[in-house]
């Protein structure tokens, strides 16, 4: 159960982040398979209750990458299948 405390500043943090800084839109190519986990993590945030829209995933994500170290960063990217450069034909 949250404390009023708990619940004011969570309140107040997320008041914070709508008013903090300009947003950007931007656009990205992964595969297929990469895309597909968004699904399935969508559908596990659902089974906590907590539903999740794709940008919340990516900055979710963002932020657990950011508390890497540098060695488990790059495994991280490493363990990614590298892409062709440049907009997919259609």
């Amino acid at each position: 159960m949250a404390t009023s405390f708990q619940a004011t500043s969570s309140e107040s943090a997320r008041d914070a982040a709508k008013t903090k800084g300009k947003l950007v839109r931007d656009s990205f190519t992964m595969p297929q398979q990469d895309f597909g986990l968004i699904a399935v993590l969508k559908d596990r945030a659902l089974g906590f209750k907590r539903p999740a829209k794709k940008s919340e995933l990516l900055r979710a994500g963002l932020h657990a990458l950011q508390q890497l170290t540098d060695t488990q960063l790059r495994g991280a990217l490493d363990s990614l299948a590298p892409l062709k450069a440049g907009r997919p034909k259609k």
